[in-house]
């Protein structure tokens, strides 16, 4: 068989460009690097990467192939990058997850082909480096990790040599040089294409990195394949509709099987993802309070009102289910790393789209957001810690699963939530929800706080560098980072700190005494019990008078809750001053503190008299740790110059 295509070369021509999948696979050439779009199991064009494998199967043509990829598409079987997999067909492989397609992962630990794990959001912007002819992806994402080059570069085994990431320094400054790959073929997926190449994505439930890899390969002279679910008539697809422009697309294949068009490889179709319609979207629950649960409830007191949050894959998706059950989910906004701003998000082998958002943009782009700084706190999995707090997730046991978008989300936000069982393998407990007590029925047979990991994923050196609050939280303890290395910080009630805790560590930790009790403070006696804990009420909801401050023992921490309030008067400002003087002068010591300024509101002619009330109580009873928050931009710059504070101290 060959290629009844006209030359893939001739960019830009209105000659008709469909084809099918077999036909297609013919543009691959032996030594190929091909670039492949789509992200974990949405997205993927199923029906032209299978045809290529099987022309590999049939002809053992093309062999010797570089595939570059950011989300790794795949089913975690056979399906998508797995049908690569045949021995021969791949020369190398550049991605940032393996975890979908494990055939691939197994082939690198192997050593049967050279591969490279990067982040996500520095693979993604080497595609969009290669669509600009630049030389690479400039970030400071990654230093201190497995991709350093102090670290090896990101390569996976000794038969991979290369080194694609370097330090560079510019004006003074080192960053790391994720080098730009030429793409010489792209495979992409849309919804609807014309005959002219022209496509819209308006049945897929993300935009994924399809333009950026067409241009890539368009910038190399090289070949774009797209596959599509339907045919339109030439110039009748609307304009503001079109994703990737003709000009970029050389072959067109139609899904011939349904099931090689899905917008997943678990769902068929879903009409909440692709925007089509918004419906009353209604988050999983857990069945029952297990260790999964207390973990998401305990991490979900960590959220503030307004924070832009990152919920990564598995564990961390339980933060989300707790938010909506204690009926705080509207007070912040969702993104996952494909580009989702808003919504209700996926889980399982679904992740990464989501119902009802506000905003659906490229991959590239939410990494740009991201490491812009964009979101106020992320949630993410745990694997391995050690007593510096650096996290393995990339590589355990015998499983590759590389970084993701964990090492620009880890790096570039300020609060950094880690989520895991204290133990692995058999794990099970049991809660007394009378007494609000964990119980451990049987322990784990495997350790989560090691001396030493293989790989480092994140960091702790580096985020202390960067001032980033970092947190351990497990079901029976919570750990902080800090300059000495992890600190114990909370236990669970109804565990033994030196049993079921430090005996089960690899490592001593820091211990944190509370000084009332010469013990080690107990977790949030409402996350055992069976009524929800109350979050809304103690710091979301508009509340009026004393109710506006509260004080957590536990955490030091007070809370002043400013959301609509209103300050007209003088009397009104001295009101509320001395509700919070009620409240601290009788604890004899300083205290943290919160404040929400969303929907504050102060007549102009108070804002002196507002700034001298500020630094009287800080002066009085505030330690130096001061958040505060705020919803609308402008207001928050209102408030750094009435309040003379620096934008550290500033609301976020």
């Amino acid at each position: 068989m060959t290629a009844t295509l006209c030359d893939p070369r001739r960019h830009g021509s209105n000659r008709h460009k469909v084809v099918s999948a077999e036909d297609a696979s013919y543009l691959i050439q032996s030594g190929a690097t091909v670039c492949v779009a789509g992200f974990v199991t949405q997205n993927c064009a199923e029906e032209v990467l299978a045809a290529v494998g099987k022309r590999y199967e049939t002809t053992k043509e093309p062999k010797g192939l570089t595939l570059l990829f950011s989300g790794g598409p795949g089913d975690y079987g056979l399906r998508g990058l797995n049908h690569f997999r045949h021995e021969g067909m791949l020369k190398r492989t550049i991605g940032a997850h393996y975890g979908q397609v494990p055939s691939l992962g197994q082939m690198a630990l192997d050593g049967k082909i050279e591969a490279y794990l990067l982040p996500m959001g520095s693979t993604s912007r080497m595609i969009r480096a290669a669509a600009q002819k630049g030389p690479g992806h400039i970030t400071k994402v990654g230093f201190g990790t497995l991709v350093d080059p102090a670290n090896g570069g990101g390569k996976v085994n000794s038969k991979t040599t290369e080194d694609i990431v370097t330090v560079v320094e510019i004006l003074g400054e080192k960053y790391l040089c994720y080098r730009a790959i030429p793409v010489d073929v792209a495979i992409i997926r849309g919804t609807t294409a014309d005959a002219c190449g022209n496509i819209t994505m308006e049945r897929e439930s993300l935009l994924g990195d399809n333009l950026v890899t067409a241009m890539a390969a368009r910038a190399n002279g090289g070949i774009v394949i797209a596959q599509v679910e339907r045919l339109a008539s030439r110039g009748s697809l609307p304009s503001r509709q079109v994703r990737i422009p003709g000009t970029l697309v050389d072959a067109v294949v139609v899904a011939s099987d349904p099931k090689n068009h899905q917008m997943s490889f678990v769902t068929p179709y879903h009409p909440g993802y692709s925007g089509e319609v918004r419906q009353p979207a209604k988050l999983a629950t857990f069945a029952n309070l297990d260790d999964r649960k207390i973990i998401a409830r305990r991490a979900a007191l960590e959220l503030l009102p307004n924070d832009v949050v990152n919920l990564g894959i598995g564990m961390p998706e339980g933060v989300a289910m707790v938010a909506d059950e204690e009926h705080v989910l509207s007070q912040m906004t969702l993104t996952t790393e494909p580009g989702v701003h808003g919504g209700v998000g996926a889980s399982g082998h679904d992740f990464g789209p989501a119902e009802n958002y506000d905003a659906l943009i490229e991959l590239n782009q939410q990494f740009d957001f991201y490491n812009g700084g964009g979101l106020n706190v992320c949630y993410l999995g745990m694997a391995e810690c050690t007593p510096r707090g650096d996290i393995n997730v990339t590589r355990v046991g015998k499983k590759l699963t590389g970084p993701g978008g964990f090492i620009d989300i880890s790096q570039s936000t300020k609060r950094v939530n880690f989520l895991g069982t204290f133990t692995a393998g058999g794990l099970e407990v049991d809660v007394d929800t009378d007494k609000k007590e964990l119980k451990i029925v049987t322990e784990g047979r495997i350790k989560k706080f090691v001396a030493t990991i293989p790989e480092i994923t994140f960091n702790g050196s580096v985020a202390l560098e960067r001032k980033q609050q970092v947190k351990y939280i497990t079901e029976r303890a919570v750990f902080e980072l800090t300059p000495n290395g992890i600190e114990l910080v909370e236990v669970a009630p109804g565990i033994d700190v030196q049993r079921q805790v430090l005996d089960l560590m690899e490592f001593k930790p820091l211990v944190r005494l509370d000084p009332s009790t010469n013990d080690v403070r107990r977790m949030n006696a409402n996350i055992f019990g069976v009524a929800i804990m109350g979050i809304r009420q103690s710091i979301f909801s508009p509340v009026t008078g004393r109710d506006r401050v509260a004080y957590d023992a536990a955490t030091n921490t007070l809370s002043i809750n400013l959301h609509n309030l209103t300050i007209m008067t003088v009397n009104d400002l001295e009101v509320h001053c001395a509700i919070v003087e009620d409240v601290c002068k009788p604890l004899g010591k300083r205290v943290n503190v919160v404040v929400n300024y969303d929907g504050f509101d102060i007549r102009g002619e108070l804002l002196a008299a507002w700034k001298a009330y500020v630094k009287r109580l800080k002066d009085a009873y505030y330690t130096d740790n001061v958040r505060r928050f705020c919803g609308k931009t402008f207001y928050r710059h209102q408030l750094i110059a009435a309040l003379g504070i620096t934008r550290e101290d500033s609301p976020k």
